[in-house]
């Protein structure tokens, strides 16, 4: 993953680069430093339980630990947790001697490619790692781990690599129609000696990427498969023993989990052949959501609004309770759900960091969910009840060391929006442009809530109109979509159009398109808003709101440029399961992963 091409620029040589990272390194069995400084914070009596159990471990002998280089920028809890879930011991990397004495080492490089290798020569790792791959050691680099072998990178730079496989790594050209970044679950093009491959049998395996390095004549040997998305790139290399590739194994579902099965067991045997795919291209994403918040008896639960409203329609007005959210998440990963959406509709918001609930929903889950992760919800700066002031980005690495893999902004992205529309400058201390400078772009979604406002006339407001395909209740044939914050409470004077433009050029990697109109209705989605929007951005749009069946899916995507769609009610009210959706989506001829 990396920063995005627009972010301001932490150059290898920065100091202060040096500084966010070396903060955000410390060890994962750790206890945050949030937790131990605002220890007088309680969980009261919530409670979370894991839904499941790792696999059986191996015990701690030298054929069981994996050696884990985790320089602490972004979600590595997660290829940790595949480590485990295979049965394996992590030893993690303290030292350049730790690195020429492991016996098989995993670097799931995250973030952007400049402070990543200012921290690999800073603390005298990058000579170690050159030394290690070169003498053949058993190696497997993921996303940025594979792009650092390289000569140099076009991010933020140039930035000079490892050097270890010839060519520059370049970003995707979005000037072809193809959104950038490149996010989801996309084929491969495998040649025969590839190993760690093996298994993959034509299924697709997820991608989150804004650069990548492209085949050449010079880099050939060491290609051992490819990608096709607007160029094709290099999607794996592998030489003898070393590793590395651009996709996700950790949250690439079953798929991936045979790929580090296949590194870590590289003499192991394929037992049961896996049933062949029919990947060809990068597929839409079904996505389950699920809103999370406490009910009135303290527990904490998934709820469902309509139009926002999450309370029953009863004498008791209490929280509508659809389950438990970590049991929930490992259904619908089960089930084929390509991402789990997490919001956290009531959060500390006083406190964001006290709200260890959340946190440990997310540990949970991520145990024994491998595919990608999002949570929303109190994503701010803030100020602690002893006057500490905490920044956003402090709060969203928080997330990001307890599971997440992306982190959706909502209400603060609208004042973000607001202000540098009325400035027109970038003051790099925005949430947006804090953390997609740190983890990169396509780690930072941003949800908008807009609401339909009809009217006689294109001219009437100064914000984006367009003209709907439904009239309004008095035969409006125009409308706008005012934006909301505050769960949809409180209306700003900004247009959807007009904040999905300006959060994009702030360092937003994907929009979360609601509609509080069509909130729980079930008569489908919002297809004018999510086509003026798609149409409107080079980002990946994830369309929600108003699903109600299997056709809702299909017409979105046949009338959009939606890269994926979002569902919640349908979901865990078992009205349409996930497959069934998918199983309609593949009928009509929409790419699916199955």
């Amino acid at each position: 993953m990396e920063a995005p091409p627009f972010s301001v620029a932490v150059s290898s040589s920065s100091s202060s680069s040096r500084t966010v990272f070396r903060s955000l390194s410390s060890s994962a069995h750790t206890s945050s430093l949030f937790f131990l400084r605002n220890n007088h914070y309680k969980t009261r009596h919530l409670k979370v339980k894991s839904s499941g159990k790792f696999a059986v471990r191996a015990s701690l002998s030298g054929d069981s630990v994996v050696t884990l280089l985790d320089y602490g920028a972004g979600n590595v809890r997660s290829v940790r947790n595949a480590i485990r879930y295979l049965g394996f011991d992590i030893k993690d990397v303290q030292t350049p001697e730790d690195i020429l004495n492991a016996k098989r080492l995993i670097f799931p490089g995250v973030g952007a490619f400049a402070p990543a290798m200012d921290v690999l020569n800073s603390k005298g790792m990058a000579e170690a790692l050159c030394s290690y791959i070169e003498n053949d050691r058993p190696f497997l680099g993921i996303c940025l781990g594979l792009q650092l072998l390289f000569e140099s990178s076009e991010e933020n730079g140039p930035v000079k690599g490892l050097g270890l496989i010839p060519g520059v790594v370049g970003r995707f050209d979005s000037s072809n129609g193809f959104r950038v970044p490149h996010i989801g679950w996309n084929a491969l093009e495998i040649s025969e000696d590839s190993e760690i491959l093996d298994e993959i049998s034509n299924r697709h395996v997820y991608f989150v990427h804004s650069y990548r390095a492209m085949p050449s004549d010079k880099n050939k040997e060491w290609i051992s498969s490819t990608c096709s998305y607007g160029d094709r790139f290099i999607a794996s290399v592998r030489r003898g023993n070393v590793h590395a590739v651009q996709f996700h194994p950790e949250k690439s579902g079953e798929v991936g989990l045979s790929v580090l099965r296949r590194f870590l067991l590289p003499k192991s045997t394929v037992t049961k052949k896996p049933n062949e795919g029919k990947a060809s291209r990068l597929a839409k994403r079904v996505i389950a959501c699920l809103d999370v918040r406490t009910n009135d008896q303290g527990d904490l639960v998934v709820t469902k609004g309509d139009q926002y409203d999450v309370r029953e329609q009863t004498e008791e007005n209490e929280v509508r309770n659809l389950g438990k959210p970590v049991e929930l998440a490992g259904q619908y990963y089960k089930d084929g759900a390509d991402e789990v959406s997490f919001l956290n509709i009531t959060g500390f918001r006083d406190f964001p960091l006290g709200d260890l609930p959340m946190l440990q929903v997310l540990r949970y889950t991520s145990e024994n969910v491998f595919v990608p992760l999002t949570v929303g919800g109190g994503i701010r700066d803030f100020k602690d009840a002893n006057g500490r002031h905490y920044s956003s980005l402090e709060v969203a690495s928080e997330y990001f060391r307890s599971g997440a893999d992306k982190i959706s902004i909502g209400s603060d992205a609208v004042y973000a929006a607001e202000e540098y529309l009325r400035t027109g400058v970038k003051t790099g201390k925005t949430s947006l442009e804090q953390i997609s400078k740190v983890y990169g772009n396509q780690a930072v979604v941003v949800s908008i809530d807009p609401r339909r406002v009809y009217l006689k006339s294109p001219d009437d407001v100064e914000f984006k109109v367009i003209r709907v395909t439904n009239p309004g209740p008095n035969g409006e044939e125009y409308a706008w979509y005012q934006c909301t914050v505050n769960g949809g409470r409180e209306g700003r004077p900004i247009g959807a159009y007009e904040l999905a433009k300006a959060v994009e050029e702030l360092g937003a990697g994907e929009i979360l398109l609601n509609c509080i109109d069509c909130d729980g209705q079930g008569k489908g989605f919002d297809t004018d808003l999510v086509k003026l929007i798609s149409d409107s951005v080079s980002i990946p749009v994830i369309a929600s709101s108003g699903a109600g069946c299997p056709d809702h899916f299909s017409e979105v995507f046949n009338k959009t440029n939606a890269s994926a769609a979002l569902a919640a009610g349908i979901f865990h009210r078992k009205e349409v399961p996930i497959q069934s959706v998918k199983e309609h989506l593949f009928k009509e001829g929409i790419e699916v992963r199955m």
